[in-house]
């Protein structure tokens, strides 16, 4: 194995390609990871899987800077995989095809799928390419394999730290306060502002003389809200505009806020429900906290087993750039 690899870093190491003999293809190498390449067609291909993931979950500025970040690893993450998949099949007893088999059967029960055909036909309406996503699954599970028994199997979380944290952090396990609310929502803008004004007291006219506000909303209401008689839902404290806010705070439970005006129009509010702000109790925060230092001190020490894996590896860059390819 040793021997292979000298040979493949000497032939390599004044070149970024790979002539497929009988064929009219030349693969170029971007990377070499002890005995393994990553090929320029490779890198292409997990760049497009990534593109497409982050377009469909973000939008916008968010998706921008996400994308951004990833482009900046991308070449780093396939290595690092690459050297994980290495270790995992170095691990005795481990069978991942078996692993796979069973993952996927539950699967399918969870998802009420009966057969192989079934899961198929499902991933392909989504576009998605029933082998290839069992590789990339099964290199999934290697990967964390060696990751669960070099880094998380050794985490330990002391009771002490976690005592510590919730006595000096409560504002962490607060719960703010949270309204429930009902709304009528009258349009201003392009509206005739005394047609506006007259709506509003016919509203108040009714709601004195005992009529529902669910009713009057599924009536009047001019917003998405009319369809559910009214119903806004909940909102902790600091998510409404602030106005509206100041408003609902000054009322009890049962009872409506004036008429209140917003950009583009008017909002009248009940008060339905209120939770008051908390502290969570210890054993409520308990597992949140674990899970902080848990997650913590996994990424510190994944880092340190990552640092002495690849210093103990060959790998050499042999194209930094390769989205100066794409």
């Amino acid at each position: 194995m040793k021997k292979r690899s000298a040979i493949l870093a000497f032939l390599l190491a004044f070149s970024g390609a790979v002539f497929l003999f009988g064929q009219d293809v030349i693969e170029e190498i971007v990377a070499i990871v002890n005995d393994d390449i990553i090929t320029l067609s490779q890198f292409r291909a997990q760049h497009e899987d990534l593109y497409r993931a982050l377009s469909g979950q973000f939008k916008g500025d968010e998706f921008e800077k996400r994308y951004a970040a990833m482009k900046e690893n991308l070449l780093e993450k396939m290595i690092t995989d690459l050297l994980l998949l290495q270790e995992a099949e170095k691990m005795e007893g481990m069978d991942p095809d078996e692993q796979l088999r069973l993952w996927i059967e539950n699967l399918k029960k969870e998802n009420n799928i009966n057969t192989d055909a079934e899961l198929i036909r499902a991933l392909q309406e989504q576009g998605v390419n029933f082998e290839v996503w069992k590789r990339t699954m099964k290199e999934n599970m290697m990967r964390d394999a060696v990751i669960g028994s070099e880094v998380r199997r050794n985490i330990v979380v002391d009771d002490s730290e976690i005592v510590s944290y919730y006595k000096l952090h409560p504002e962490e396990f607060t719960e703010l306060p949270e309204y429930k609310l009902r709304a009528i929502y009258l349009l201003a803008e392009g509206g005739n502002e005394e047609e506006v004004e007259a709506k509003k007291r016919e509203i108040n006219e009714k709601i004195s003389s005992g009529e529902d506000m669910g009713s009057l909303a599924s009536k009047y209401s001019e917003g998405p809200e009319k369809e559910n008689q009214g119903e806004l839902g909940s909102f902790k404290k600091g998510e409404l505009e602030k106005d509206l806010e100041q408003a609902v705070e000054k009322i009890k439970v049962g009872e409506m806020t004036p008429w209140l005006k917003v950009r583009a129009g008017w909002f009248l509010l009940k008060l339905e429900e209120r939770k008051e702000s908390r502290l969570k109790s210890f054993e409520e925060a308990r597992r949140e906290i674990e899970g902080k230092f848990f997650n913590e001190k996994s990424q510190k020490k994944l880092e340190e087993y990552l640092k002495k894996l690849k210093e103990k590896s060959h790998i050499k860059i042999l194209i930094p750039n390769p989205f100066d390819y794409i």
